[in-house]
């Protein structure tokens, strides 16, 4: 059986025999948060774990290394709209040591995205139509100043009220630790 098979079966399971009842919430988070962390695998149950998070607690979006990449994005968008329209009062940048953002640049992807059967013909066309690759595809040197970059990404957005704190933590995904950024607090 494939994995999809896998996950249909586990969750036709999961539903007759009711055990999404002990996950159900609100759609507006306990405790007013919304958290900004990396998508890296360690950190889907530490977390919340080392937050003091639980279900229903908290918003919580996923991104490669915990990065705005654009004022515009759907990331931003995302945030906004738990502020306007989910009773977020604060948001939580939360990076982490040993990210694989760090390490990301753009011609080893791009080789990557050519090993995967993309062709230069499509990366030219897109190089052309203006798509700036090392813009694109680009890491960080510093998970506290990316978190920092996120935290002045959001807090200085146009939308965002100044009466929602923006802080910025980083996570080793070994221990859980968090070691404060940025206190959104003390703008």
């Amino acid at each position: 059986m494939n994995l999809l098979g896998e996950i249909l079966t586990h969750n036709k399971d999961f539903v007759e025999k009711k055990e999404y009842e002990s996950y159900q919430s609100s759609k507006f988070p306990n405790k007013h948060v919304l958290i900004l962390s990396c998508m890296d695998t360690r950190l889907v149950e530490l977390l919340p774990k080392a937050m003091n998070i639980s279900n229903g607690d908290a918003k919580i979006l996923k991104t490669a290394g915990a990065l705005v990449s654009h004022p515009f994005g759907s990331i931003m968008r995302s945030i906004l709209v738990g502020v306007y329209e989910l009773e977020v009062d604060e948001i939580y940048v939360v990076g982490h040591h040993d990210c694989g953002m760090a390490s990301v640049k753009a011609e080893q992807t791009l080789e990557k995205v050519k090993h995967r059967g993309i062709s230069q013909e499509t990366l030219d066309t897109l190089q052309y139509s203006g798509v700036d690759f090392n813009r694109f595809f680009r890491g960080f040197d510093s998970v506290e100043d990316s978190v920092r970059h996120s935290v002045s990404t959001i807090g200085n957005h146009p939308l965002m009220p100044d009466s929602v704190p923006v802080h910025g933590l980083v996570m080793d995904p070994e221990t859980g630790k968090l070691n404060l950024v940025v206190d959104g607090y003390k703008k």
